[in-house]
């Protein structure tokens, strides 16, 4: 099933805030993504309900494990492209900026590829 940008945004953030503090509440993503609450709240309901996330009745959102997969790939990718556009000489704040966007519409071949050619470009000492 083809999951809405936006909503793997979500996901790889609610990732990015459990490794940075243990929890995850609605006020933490909508604090990070500059979103309002209401906006936080109707997108986290849309997650819950697609299997994505778990909220408990204190409001910890926790990633099931589909959403995990999700956020796991999407934060692979943002990590790995923004070290190669760094890499290549791209401003650290522009090459996370076009990570984020890239994450989401290259397909699982192109950045597998991608990521094989660069890996075996610097084992082997030839750059990219």
């Amino acid at each position: 099933m083809k999951i809405q940008e936006s909503a793997e945004n979500y996901l790889e953030t609610i990732l990015m805030l459990q490794k940075r503090s243990g929890t995850v509440r609605s006020i933490d993503i909508a604090t990070e993504l500059g979103f309002s609450k209401p906006s936080i709240s109707v997108a986290m309901k849309n997650l819950r309900e697609n299997g994505y996330i778990t909220v408990d009745k204190n409001g910890l959102i926790t990633l099931t494990s589909q959403g995990l997969a999700i956020a796991e790939k999407m934060y692979e990718r943002h990590l790995f492209l923004t070290d190669w556009l760094i890499f290549m000489g791209v401003d650290p704040a522009i090459a996370a900026t076009d990570a984020c966007r890239m994450e989401h519409v290259v397909s699982q071949e192109s950045f597998a590829a991608i990521k094989k050619f660069v890996e075996y470009h610097a084992k082997n000492g030839s750059g990219t």
